[in-house]
């Protein structure tokens, strides 16, 4: 087989090249030889020494579970090509057909993905006021308790208990990035923090509200793992809070529901002082309706409002998308 050799020096820069000139052969072994290395390339080269050796085969590992897991073929088109994973859990979305596979599927994700611990299937849709879902245990440990790193905090939760996405992630630091020095904001679903305790690094102080008795546990706990003083959790429903807080930013991330709290979310407030709103909505009319609804709200209050940007988070569903919109209220 052919194979560049070169000194061991040159080695590293001559790796990078074939590799951009997609000529190394990763199927096998660089060979060492005394001071020299070779190569294994897939075509010939000029302006290199060119010798004709025999390598080892490589180990390739699989780069998605769906390279191992023991399925029949025919329900392979029905695997996902993707699944959450928050902290060492990871959580997958599975057709009815896949169900009696189950455990086979969360043994090919331990398999690839080492630093998982355990596997779950989500068995029901987000439901009640928790925002809670049923998990099945597929693979791995029969625990749903995690620490979630992102953005430069940890977060600990448990995924059967409170809700979180972190495909959320980037529009996290979206708003971070929008926050300025010194705010006093109002965090109104807060859940275990993904949002108040990564703001708190910037905030004057942080009002984090939310119903789920177990969502202000766990931002208690994180409060302390990541050493914010000024975050404050509130354990309640939110229409009781609101008006009570002055805010410069508030964070309305509910988007099933969050346009049934826009008064509450307008009254708190402070002039000129930015509302982070999300929704859910088909491709078709992305904003429009939201927007009048925010309108509406504003002008029932007195108030008058500036949209200020408006975009599509993530896909939610078939034609469905987590829209975000922030706008000013005056």
């Amino acid at each position: 087989m052919r194979g560049v050799k070169v000194p061991k020096k040159e080695a590293e820069k001559v790796r990078k090249q074939l590799l951009e000139l997609n000529l190394l052969d990763i199927n096998f072994k660089v060979k060492h030889q005394g001071d020299f290395v070779i190569f294994p390339v897939k075509d010939k080269i000029e302006g290199f020494e060119i010798v004709e050796t025999t390598f080892e085969k490589a180990i390739r590992r699989p780069q998605s579970y769906r390279e191992v897991v023991d399925i029949p073929e025919e329900l392979f088109p029905l695997l996902p090509s993707s699944f959450d994973i928050i902290g060492d859990i990871a959580i997958i979305e599975l057709p009815e057909e896949l169900f009696p596979y189950g455990e086979n599927i969360g043994k090919a994700i331990l398999k690839v993905h080492k630093h998982i611990k355990a596997v779950f299937a989500k068995g029901s849709k987000v439901l009640g006021e928790y925002r809670v879902r049923e998990l099945i245990h597929l693979a791995g440990e029969k625990r749903t308790e995690t620490v979630h790193r992102e953005n430069g905090i940890r977060l600990k939760l448990d995924v059967a208990k409170v809700y979180f996405s972190p495909r959320l992630a980037t529009e996290r630091m979206r708003v971070f990035e929008k926050t300025r020095e010194g705010e006093v904001i109002f965090d109104m679903f807060a859940g275990v923090g993904p949002y108040s305790i990564l703001l708190a690094k910037k905030a004057k102080i942080v009002f984090a509200c939310d119903i789920n008795p177990w969502a202000i546990r766990y931002l208690e706990e994180n409060k302390k793992l990541n050493k914010v003083e000024n975050v404050v959790p509130i354990l309640g429903d939110v229409r009781k809070v609101a008006g009570q807080i002055e805010a410069d930013r508030v964070i309305m991330n509910l988007p099933k529901f969050a346009h049934e709290f826009l008064r509450e979310a307008i009254t708190s407030v402070k002039r000129g002082g930015v509302i982070h709103y999300y929704g859910f909505s088909h491709e078709d009319n992305l904003f429009d309706e939201h927007i009048e609804m925010i309108e509406r709200a504003a002008e029932e209050l007195g108030k008058s409002v500036k949209i200020l940007e408006k975009r599509k988070v993530r896909p939610y569903a078939p034609y469905q998308f987590n829209i975000a919109i922030d706008f000013a209220v005056f």
